[in-house]
């Protein structure tokens, strides 16, 4: 069976003071999977940039799968997650974090993993299928993440949401799903710098973002969110911590 294609376009945003400074959106492409993490905004000032944990829980859970390409994914999760804070010291709670989206497949199947906000999206006959996980979003619309205090009061704890931190059993609660290999055409990953664009924007869908990625290429689709940004520059119709939000889309076409 012939391998995937696989195109991947980023763009860095603007820290929360509204400086440009390097993405902390990573992606690894292997030979039978793709990675995408965004890392978040550390809970406190003294502790280390979430892109930086993004990238090395990104090598940490490329080396697991280099080792073991067929593990349960949930399980290469938490191992990585395990491997990061050991060698790094950190505490559940008082560290960075990252979402995690993971594409795998094998002949056979195509299986997704998604913690926090990174969603996957899978293309086939039945057209688009997103697999998300919704919680972080649901909390927020419910005005349960209004101040720092509750996000880190809301995070990694029954009925809030989970992300990648120091405690592996985050992984046990991503969202997953498998799929046929033979009904897969194409998959999408997205950051939630490019999702916005969906899911708060409403400038198109998913089967249009694919559209327009194929026919003009992945970065303009990023474009098209930054050009709705720039039109509102201080976010009175779309409200958001920062003016542009790193950007990372990935094609897998089967």
């Amino acid at each position: 069976m012939p391998s995937p294609k696989i195109i991947v376009a980023e763009q860095a945003g603007l820290g929360a003071d509204g400086h440009p400074r390097p993405t902390e959106d990573h992606v690894v492409v292997l030979d039978n999977a793709v990675l995408l993490l965004d890392g978040a905004t550390a809970p406190r000032p003294d502790l280390p940039s979430g892109g930086w944990y993004a990238s090395l829980l990104a090598e940490a859970l490329a080396a697991e799968l280099r080792a073991a390409p067929l593990a349960d994914l949930g399980e290469l999760l938490a191992a990585a997650i395990t491997a990061v804070a050991a060698a790094h010291g950190l505490r559940p709670g008082k560290s960075p974090s990252s979402t995690v989206a993971m594409v795998r497949w094998t002949p056979d199947a195509v299986d997704g993993l998604v913690l926090a906000d990174s969603p996957i999206v899978v293309f086939g006959e039945a057209g688009a299928e997103l697999l998300a996980d919704d919680r972080l979003v649901a909390l927020r619309d419910s005005g349960k993440l209004r101040t720092g205090g509750d996000v880190r009061y809301q995070r990694n704890a029954e009925g809030g949401f989970w992300v990648a931190e120091a405690d592996p059993a985050a992984a046990g609660r991503a969202i997953r799903r498998s799929w046929p290999r033979e009904e897969v055409d194409a998959v999408l990953l997205a950051t939630d710098g490019v999702a916005v664009g969906v899911d708060e924007y409403r400038l198109f869908d998913w089967a249009t973002v694919l559209g327009l990625a194929e026919r003009e290429g992945l970065a303009s689709v990023l474009d098209a969110v930054r050009a709705a940004e720039l039109g509102d520059p201080d976010g009175a119709r779309w409200p958001r911590a920062k003016r542009h939000d790193d950007q990372a889309l990935v094609l897998i076409r089967f």
